[in-house]
């Protein structure tokens, strides 16, 4: 099982972190990775556990380093990516990593990881559904609402043929029943 991994990419709103812990239940076999970024904790979110915070400052040193499998700048100062001591802990447990990130990170991740990962792209329906859910979360301004938006859209272009699979999530229940399916194909096969 070790040195597996499956990447899950997907717009905000397109039900990824839902799916991910659907499939994360299922798996005990299967471990979370916790990116590293340098945006401030929201809520309850710590150190550890949602991800690890970091300071712009401390991030772009980290990279001087050599310490990320990859890393990106999303917005401006606003820096994502995945530790090589995260990816080392969970595959020294004989574990497979589930990866939940950006689009361009999982064409990354990908691009790194090669056979030994599977790339699944989470779609909305549409980009108005996008909005809906969006807006239905509550947890942003309308400002904040249509950048999103506005990316998802982008990004569902960029992603077109260059993920393993694509899982559109119009019904929760057939999202999780073909994710199942995906995952399960791919971890019983060497």
């Amino acid at each position: 099982m070790g040195n597996k991994v499956i990447i899950f990419s997907a717009p905000s709103g397109a039900g990824k972190s839902t799916i991910v812990n659907h499939i994360l239940g299922l798996h005990p076999e299967l471990e979370f990775s916790i990116s590293a970024t340098s945006r401030a904790p929201r809520g309850q979110e710590q150190h550890g556990v949602e991800y690890y915070f970091y300071t712009a400052e401390e991030f772009r040193q980290m990279i001087e380093e050599d310490k990320f499998v990859e890393h990106e700048e999303v917005y401006p100062g606003s820096f994502y990516g995945t530790l090589k001591s995260e990816v080392n802990r969970i595959w020294a447990k004989g574990h497979a990593i589930v990866f939940d990130i950006d689009v361009q990170g999982g064409v990354n991740l990908k691009r790194i990881f090669g056979e030994k990962a599977l790339s699944v792209f989470i779609q909305a329906p549409s980009v108005e559904v996008l909005r809906e859910r969006l807006v239905g979360r509550g947890t942003d301004t309308p400002e904040a609402i249509e950048k999103r938006v506005a990316k998802a859209a982008s990004e569902m272009e960029f992603a077109a043929g260059k993920f393993d699979y694509v899982l559109v999530n119009d019904d929760l229940s057939k999202a999780f029943a073909e994710a199942e399916q995906v995952i399960g194909s791919f971890l019983t096969n060497s």
